[in-house]
């Protein structure tokens, strides 16, 4: 089994997800203010086998402050790994087109589009319930980017294929 670790790195909070590479089967996940995760990354406990960091792309609109605090802390996360992993930082438009085949897919799209994959017929996007938790239990919004950047990940990395940077 391999582990694979991605983050939808935000300018406060970040949501992660460590998957298993041969099934995509969520093992870890959570969203952390990005203190916590850059010190989870500094202090060694990182035992995955790769990491993937979502990156921010410019389309020529203007941006605010937030967009540039985001990308200080890609910078920060991808820095704390120096000496153990290289981390993969990938756009968003790749993963939309990954999943959903389509430039102009929101994140609604690529969560209907995991759902149809990994919890088709499901209810509640494959959350299911306490008592039966699903595919998809404890998910929230950007746990699901973070999960869809890791489904491309390892299946781009499986096909040999794939868009980094």
């Amino acid at each position: 089994m391999s582990r694979l670790l991605a983050i939808d790195p935000g300018n406060t909070e970040s949501g992660w997800v460590v998957i298993d590479t041969d099934t995509c089967q969520p093992l870890e996940f959570g969203k952390d203010a990005n203190n916590t995760l850059l010190d989870y990354l500094r202090n060694d406990r990182l035992d995955e086998d790769s990491v993937v960091i979502e990156m921010v792309a410019s389309y020529g609109m203007a941006v605010g402050k937030d967009v540039f605090e985001t990308c200080v802390w890609i910078g920060r996360f991808s820095e704390s790994l120096t000496g153990r992993t290289v981390p993969e930082l990938v756009y968003r438009q790749p993963v939309k087109l990954h999943h959903c085949h389509s430039a102009k897919a929101k994140d609604s799209n690529i969560r209907q589009a995991l759902v149809d994959r990994f919890a088709p017929g499901q209810p509640n996007y494959g959350k299911g319930t306490k008592a039966q938790p699903g595919w998809f239990y404890g998910f929230n919004a950007d746990i699901w980017q973070a999960y869809a950047l890791a489904v491309y990940a390892a299946d781009t990395q499986r096909n040999g294929e794939g868009e980094v940077l």
